[in-house]
């Protein structure tokens, strides 16, 4: 593998500060008064994920919480934030793997040897 870059350490650090801020947050709300099942961890993602797809069928207005979004842009911060949450819980070195994994996908063949989608 390759050496990471100056950008990639950059996100790296930058990514878990955030992802710490989101997880202090989260605690500090009462998400975490005891310890939650992975399972239930990625549903509520998972829940995310529904809602920005009920946005787009509805034409994505203006998100109601913040109005200077989307609604599927609100949903898909709601994603992320929920993937770094538990990531920072579970100790999961998740910026890591993504600049690993983009790496990964850069050497692939066009769509990954001919996927349809």
């Amino acid at each position: 593998m390759s050496e990471t870059t100056l950008n990639e350490y950059s996100f790296i650090a930058e990514f878990e500060t955030t992802a710490e801020q989101v997880h202090d947050t989260a605690k500090s709300k009462g998400w975490w008064e005891s310890d939650r099942c992975d399972g239930e961890l990625i549903a509520l993602a998972h829940s995310e994920l529904s809602e920005m797809l009920e946005a787009l069928r509805h034409m994505n207005p203006p998100s109601e919480h913040i109005p200077e979004f989307s609604g599927a842009e609100e949903e898909a911060a709601d994603v992320v934030i929920r993937l770094m949450d538990m990531s920072q819980r579970r100790g999961w070195r998740l910026a890591e793997a993504i600049v690993a994994k983009m790496r990964f996908n850069a050497g692939r063949e066009y769509k990954h040897g001919g996927k349809l989608f």
